[in-house]
């Protein structure tokens, strides 16, 4: 499998959302095949750039590639992919993949589960924390391509509540829904 370079990021993050299902992320022993993502961009009001940078949301201002990690309702440890060119706050959520391999480590950092359809059980999934946030992918955790799915369905983001309803009628989120192609 190719190794996606921030080249790969350094693009509109919608477009980066799409692509990413059915990549590969590699940490260690454990493989996660993407199938649900969530697209973010600066003038969105359920972003976390919207209103400007923090200490928190800082590696979103880039560079492309490197990771935005933070914990929501103080218990689950979100992952994202830094998008865009340089110096503008957009990233991509990992909102749920299936475990290809590292079953034994998975179900370890899970309780016992498998499943993976959730952004927080992914940063569980993977063993990460906040100190994930501002590293760029490569050696310890890395995204690689993979194979495609058949069907994509489009549609709003969830969990957004607090947000315009522009941003709420969104369709920023992207699952695959059916089978994998080469």
């Amino acid at each position: 499998m190719t190794f996606l370079t921030p080249k790969y990021f350094a693009r509109p993050t919608l477009e980066v959302a799409e692509d990413l299902l059915g990549c590969v992320i590699r940490r260690g022993p454990v493989s996660l095949r993407i199938v649900e993502t969530e697209g973010y961009l600066p003038e969105d009001s359920a972003c976390h750039a919207w209103r400007g940078r923090t200490a928190r949301n800082a590696p979103m201002w880039g560079p492309p590639g490197q990771l935005y990690v933070y914990l929501c309702y103080g218990i689950h440890t979100l992952l994202n992919f830094v998008t865009e060119p340089e110096g503008r706050a957009a990233a991509v959520l990992i909102r749920g993949a299936e475990v290809t391999q590292g079953e034994e480590q998975v179900r370890e950092r899970r309780g016992g589960r498998l499943d993976c359809l959730g952004p927080g059980k992914v940063g569980q999934a993977l063993a990460l924390d906040r100190s994930w946030s501002g590293r760029s992918l490569s050696g310890e955790l890395t995204v690689h391509r993979g194979l495609r799915p058949a069907e994509i369905k489009r549609s709003p983001r969830v969990g957004i509540g607090y947000a315009s309803p522009e941003a709420i009628a969104a369709p920023w989120r992207f699952q695959a829904v059916s089978g994998w192609k080469g």
